[in-house]
């Protein structure tokens, strides 16, 4: 099995899983690509193996081929844009999330103090679709801008380099990005944490075709068994995170390494699908595409449902 994870908080569960041998527990053979580390000394997967070991042909595209991972980890907002917006994108259901709110940062360069004097300037995001994307919608909408006229929000923008640089007047940023921000005294805007706000955030999927078959619905359930004892794992045992954000993040810094810890606090401890993110999502990007859907089409609930209802979950916390 293929799973392809970036570095962010809320996929930290998941490289739990990978240094703790959880998958193999569960009796998976994973490939897994994970981005290369932000910090020296961290781990970084082979490059010259990544597409030969971890990747597979799915489809083919106007002649070109397309390469997929078996099992994504990646922010549910984006995809449930991409297959409103792209004929080409086959149709994915979410099976679990480790982060359904809010929770990003806005900071500003040097010399802006207010959300209200980013009026007029930039905001820098990863993407439209993306949960900055999102947050900078929201932010728009919470002060009665228009999000054309009023502000330029950037795509790419999502890097310490571009508010460094001026390329950039603020963005939305996660942890890992905050912690640097703050340490370097970047001014912070807004956490958008208090906003309380639902978002279809970091989750796994997969396309609904795979999960049809017998065998890749029991690699699904263990690969949530993996997940979900991960999460336990981070909740339990703040010392072995710490060690794994630097063996695998190259995070030294124990102080940066705690702010970073301190951030993930909210990954559920029962990962169920973002319900109230994906209608938000859907209302967010309104189309005569995304009408033809409904909330239930971009989920299936019934593997982490299962396990919660077998005890499983309460299992990992149980102190008896």
């Amino acid at each position: 099995m293929q799973v392809s994870l970036s570095r962010s908080v809320s996929k930290l569960p998941f490289v739990i899983a990978l240094d703790q041998g959880l998958y193999e527990k569960y009796g998976l053979d994973m490939d897994v690509h994970l981005a290369p580390p932000d910090f020296d000394g961290g781990i970084s997967m082979p490059s010259d193996s990544i597409w030969a070991q971890m990747w597979r042909r799915v489809r083919s595209i106007n002649g070109a081929e397309v390469f997929e991972p078996n099992i994504w980890v990646s922010g549910a907002n984006s995809r449930i844009v991409d297959m409103a917006t792209s004929a080409a994108e086959p149709q994915r259901v979410f099976l679990a999330s480790t982060d359904c709110v809010v929770r990003q940062h806005i900071v500003a360069r040097k010399g802006i103090e207010r959300l209200e004097d980013l009026k007029g300037q930039r905001l820098g995001i990863s993407g439209i679709g993306s949960n900055s994307g999102f947050v900078a919608l929201l932010l728009a909408e919470r002060m009665g801008w228009d999000p054309i006229q009023d502000i330029s929000i950037m795509e790419d923008g999502y890097d310490m380099d571009a508010l460094r640089e001026g390329r950039v007047d603020a963005f939305v940023v996660s942890e890992r990005l905050f912690a640097t921000a703050s340490q370097e005294g970047f001014p912070v805007l807004a956490a958008t944490a208090t906003w309380d706000e639902p978002l279809a955030g970091n989750s796994v999927f997969v396309n609904s075709e795979w999960l049809e078959d017998p065998g890749n619905r029991e690699a699904a359930r263990r690969f949530l068994q993996a997940t979900i004892e991960a999460i336990a794992l981070f909740h339990r045992d703040r010392e072995l995170v710490l060690e794994i954000l630097a063996k695998w993040h190259g995070i030294t810094d124990r102080a940066y390494a705690e702010k970073v810890y301190e951030g993930g606090q909210w990954i559920p401890r029962k990962p169920y699908p973002c319900y109230e993110g994906i209608k938000k999502a859907m209302e967010r990007y309104d189309s005569n595409e995304m009408r033809r859907y409904a909330p239930e089409d971009f989920y299936d609930d019934s593997l982490i449902r299962e396990l919660d209802e077998s005890g499983f979950i309460d299992s990992l916390y149980s102190t008896g």
